[in-house]
This record gives C-alpha cells, sequence and structure tokens, in this order.
C-alpha cells in the first residue's frame, strides 16, 4: 500500500510530521479538527512538504525520522536546500532514506 510522509505548518508555527496512505482524507481531517490533538490545538494547518512511497512503512520510517530533526534542518527540507541539510546533520553526511 502506497504511503505519504507529510509535513504541516501548524498556525503557532511549529511543524507536525506525520505518515498516512490517504494524503487528502488525512490533511481535510487535520484542517477539520478530527485530526492528531496537536493539531486540533494549533488549526489551521498548511501542508508544507510531502514525499510519496511505495509503502505505508516506509513513510512512517521517515516520519519518525524526520520528528527527530531540528526546526533548522527540516526548514532546509521544506525549502530544497540539501545542501544546508547535510551541513546541519551531526555527522555532515546525509542520513540514509529507505528506498523509494
Amino acid at each position: 500500500m502506497k504511503g505519504w510522509m507529510y509535513m504541516l505548518r501548524c498556525s503557532n508555527g511549529s511543524y507536525y510530521t506525520g505518515s498516512t496512505n490517504n494524503l487528502d482524507l488525512r490533511l481535510a481531517q487535520h484542517q477539520s479538527g478530527e485530526g492528531a490533538n496537536y493539531t486540533k490545538k494549533h488549526a489551521p494547518v498548511e501542508l508544507v512538504f510531502f514525499e510519496e512511497y511505495k509503502r505505508l512503512d516506509l513513510a512512517f520510517y521517515r516520519e519518525k525520522q524526520i520528528q527527530k530533526w531540528s526546526r533548522a534542518k527540516k526548514e532546509a527540507l521544506i525549502s530544497g536546500k540539501l545542501e544546508e541539510l547535510v551541513r546541519l546533520s551531526k555527522s555532515g553526511l546525509r542520513q540514509a532514506q529507505p528506498p523509494i
């Protein structure tokens, strides 16, 4: 089953990272207050980034990876500044991604 990892910008400026097998439905749930408790408290939300995966478990793996990242790393990913993302990594190397 196909999956997506996604990032939302919440009304307070924070980022929420999640994964789902139906991105459109999940975004609608977050917008209507039926999503996660965090996004209910910080609505409205805006979809700022997503990645598509062949399997939902790969999207979930990526979600958990990004949730550990600093705000600066998340913003580098969102803006497509991969060189900045590498610089911000503790080791200076790109973290391994699951195959897409």
